[in-house]
């Protein structure tokens, strides 16, 4: 099985894809160029948005113009029609060489995101963050992370996937405990040996965790005990992030980029940053969008 391509975005940084079943259209974020993006597969037409900061994450919520997102040191609300920004809170201000990364809403409309170093050490120093629908800020209960990622959660929301991707494991923990913590985290799936380390994921109709490979070229299915199921090839060696999208959630987009490559890697990977999709003959379900 292999992706096709969508749109020769050519981004340094392709992340965040997310299918807007309102809109019939696919968003994703070019992170290092703070633009939001956005095509309507049935149109062809391709827009974008610039943003004050590098833009790292983001939520649908219930006004169909209206975003949650996540910019490099800040939360804010996004009006799609007007361009304005506003702000919610500052993320991690006592921590100068980090900034946000990955993030999705859980089952319950609430948004669960995680941050990065990018101090070249890469310490494991960041932290995964729940922001509540009153617009409160609470630190989830799980060990520092250098590179957050792999936020998703199971169908029926009781369980959450997430990475530090320098780790190559993807770890899961019971959530949505009576008392809104985490508990029992454990490998999901460990990576090492394969190609490729662990980017962003999201899980189908099934239960199956499907994620991006960064190195690998490839989008791997893990089932519910955290086996291969199968494998989608990428045209391109860094994919970032998968989302299910189209009239039946069947279509599976992938972000990718090409940040850290040289010139002559690009040569030779010269889809690289762009979006991709494949048809993969497994349904996958609504982003929830954020109930603040």
């Amino acid at each position: 099985m292999k992706a096709q391509l969508v749109v020769d975005g050519r981004h340094e940084l392709g992340e965040g894809v997310l299918w807007c079943e309102r809109t019939q259209s696919v968003f994703w974020t070019d992170i290092l160029a703070s633009r939001l993006w956005n095509h309507h597969p049935q149109s062809g037409a391709t827009r974008s948005w610039g943003m004050p900061e590098r833009l790292c994450c983001y939520a649908f919520t219930a006004d169909a113009d209206q975003l949650l997102i996540g910019l490099e040191s800040r939360l804010a609300f996004f009006n799609l029609a007007t361009g304005a920004i506003a702000p919610i809170c500052r993320v991690e201000d006592d921590l100068p060489t980090t900034r946000l990364n990955d993030g999705r809403c859980d089952r319950q409309g609430r948004f669960v995101f995680g941050t990065l170093n990018e101090d070249p050490a890469r310490e494991p120093i960041g932290s995964f963050y729940r922001l509540n629908t009153d617009l409160t800020l609470e630190r989830l209960a799980l060990p520092g992370v250098a590179i957050s990622n792999s936020i998703c959660f199971s169908p029926d929301g009781s369980l959450m996937y997430h990475c530090d991707t320098l780790d190559k494991r993807i770890m899961c923990v019971d959530y949505n405990l009576p008392d809104g913590g985490v508990a029992n985290r454990r490998v999901f799936a460990d990576l090492a040996g394969q190609p490729g380390s662990p980017d962003g994921s999201t899980v189908d109709a099934e239960g199956h965790v499907w994620n991006a490979q960064w190195g690998g070229a490839r989008v791997v299915r893990f089932a519910p005990d955290g086996s291969i199921e199968r494998i989608v090839e990428v045209p391109a060696g860094q994919p970032s992030c998968v989302a299910f999208g189209g009239a039946d959630f069947s279509t599976l987009y992938i972000t990718s980029a090409h940040e850290g490559m040289t010139q002559e890697q690009r040569v030779a990977d010269p889809m690289a940053g762009a979006l991709f999709a494949a048809a993969v003959g497994v349904r996958g379900m609504p982003e929830a969008r954020f109930g603040g």
